[in-house]
């Protein structure tokens, strides 16, 4: 049976959600972060050498990184998908197919890098330090915030969302791949974007997301998307 090596709170969640939607059976190996780095345990560089999740083992075939997974898994088993996610990967040459591409790469391409860089700047100020630098780091990176990672973040959320002002999912009116790689993605940039009034479309993408019985089972199964603030 298809093993996920899931990590709690992490990307490896939208591989779940994709294996619900597929039915496929799958056995789940947990992984707690570490209480105090937050990072993955060292235990997963059993499975894959990068130590990182989700890592799926399927038979001797072992897959890292999550858009690789995603294609594997639909490659693999979407021929027996639900008439519903006939679509999960385009026809090649259409413009759904060039639009699935694009995001399947931008959510890990452009927009994870400036999240990770608000989260790790957002941390740093709160790390043990002695009492004389914290002024000096609180300020630097609120500098850093102000400067270049706040307005990329905006500029990526108003990106997404004239995007999906125009599309019901982000490759157009059917569910796609890309819209379990960029699940993760939205959810953290809601989250960490402020202001959400300001985004509704984008709001309701995550709304019809999450209302997918599928996407509850992983819940269910994988525990929440994001840590908590």
């Amino acid at each position: 049976m298809l093993i996920v090596h899931h990590l709690e709170t992490s990307r490896s969640q939208r591989i779940l959600w994709l294996l619900e939607e597929l039915a496929v059976p799958y056995d789940i190996r947990r992984y707690p972060r570490d209480p105090k780095s937050r990072l993955a345990p060292a235990a997963l560089k059993k499975i894959h050498p990068l130590g990182k999740s989700p890592v799926v083992e399927d038979g001797e075939t072992v897959v890292a990184e999550s858009g690789a997974i995603i294609e594997y898994l639909v490659e693999r088993f979407g021929a027996q998908a639900p008439a519903e996610l006939a679509h999960l990967e385009p026809a090649r040459g259409t413009p759904e197919h060039r639009q699935c591409r694009f995001w399947m790469h931008y959510a890990e391409g452009s927009l994870m890098n400036w999240l990770v860089m608000q989260l790790v700047f957002d941390t740093i100020p709160r790390q043990p330090m002695p009492f004389f630098v914290r002024p000096i780091a609180r300020a630097l990176c609120a500098k850093v915030q102000q400067t270049l990672i706040q307005p990329n973040v905006q500029t990526a959320l108003a990106f997404m969302e004239a995007h999906l002002a125009r599309h019901l999912w982000f490759a157009g009116e059917h569910i796609t791949m890309a819209d379990f790689q960029m699940s993760f993605a939205v959810e953290a940039a809601l989250a960490r974007g402020g202001g959400q009034d300001a985004w509704p479309h984008l709001r309701a993408y995550r709304q019809r997301m999450e209302a997918r019985a599928a996407y509850q089972r992983a819940l269910d199964k994988g525990g929440p998307v994001l840590m908590s603030a």
